[in-house]
């Protein structure tokens, strides 16, 4: 099960302008400053936005191409997303979220034993943590026995500890798998922490030019920086990375 993208939009700042291919059991990272088009992309895929051109082809079936006039609505896509924010349902219990979601609400109980919610099943999502919270977002998503696994900054609002432990958690599922997934960050150490393929995003393109030197070295090549900023740059820190992410958008 492949998934094959290349869209256009025009945005209010810029041209989204990006071409890629998530395989399946293989976890694809954008990463990026804010705005930079990452939760665009996200959205056309799962079917809640539309590119102004270009095609979304997943495993010979075509989802998008605007030459044919073909878009298939989010329903018959049969993903499951996981939001920043949390899309919880206030009025169920834990476990009526994820059932409300669920294909097979026989597989509700050993979702949450996964994702270590079992005990919580019977509170309402303002009775619990925030990690839980994603938790039970993320048990609701695969619910849905998705066909593709879209995750939008998923652990930005969390702590520390509980981010590095939700990391996990996905890395392990990520293994049982046999779908591809797409997780957007801005956090370079969660990009290739959890990335089996990640893709830099500036501006709305993908620097592939200098994606090796850039997540793998922490730096562009020594002929080619335009900053005295980037010489302190360590890849294992969590920054904010505006001069690198700008600097890139000068040179792409």
């Amino acid at each position: 099960m492949d998934l094959n993208i290349s869209i256009r939009k025009k945005l209010p700042h810029f041209d989204l302008d990006v071409s890629f291919s998530c395989r399946e059991s293989r976890l694809l990272v954008l990463v990026g400053p804010s705005g930079a088009g990452k939760t665009t992309i996200i959205r056309i895929l799962a079917g809640l936005d539309r590119p102004d051109e270009g095609r979304i082809i997943y495993n010979g079936e075509t989802w998008v191409d605007t030459d044919k006039k073909i878009f298939l609505p989010p329903q018959k896509r049969q993903v499951g997303y996981v939001f920043q924010e949390y899309t919880l349902f206030p009025h169920l219990t834990v476990a009526g979220n994820v059932a409300f979601a669920a294909d097979d609400k026989g597989n509700v109980s050993s979702l949450l034993q996964r994702f270590n919610i079992g005990h919580l099943k019977d509170r309402k999502p303002d009775k619990i943590s925030g990690g839980e919270r994603q938790r039970c977002a993320i048990c609701q998503a695969m619910a849905r026995r998705p066909r593709l696994l879209l995750l939008d900054e998923p652990f930005s609002a969390l702590d520390a500890v509980t981010r590095q432990n939700l990391r996990e958690e996905l890395r392990k599922l990520k293994r049982e798998l046999s779908i591809p997934v797409i997780h957007v960050t801005h956090d370079i150490a969660e990009a290739l922490y959890l990335g089996d393929d990640v893709l830099p995003m500036v501006s709305g393109r993908i620097v592939r030019k200098w994606m090796v030197q850039f997540m793998l070295k922490g730096r562009l090549p020594e002929q080619e920086r335009v900053s005295e900023d980037l010489n302190g740059f360590d890849s294992g820190r969590r920054t904010d990375l505006s001069v690198l992410y700008d600097s890139l958008e000068v040179l792409q």
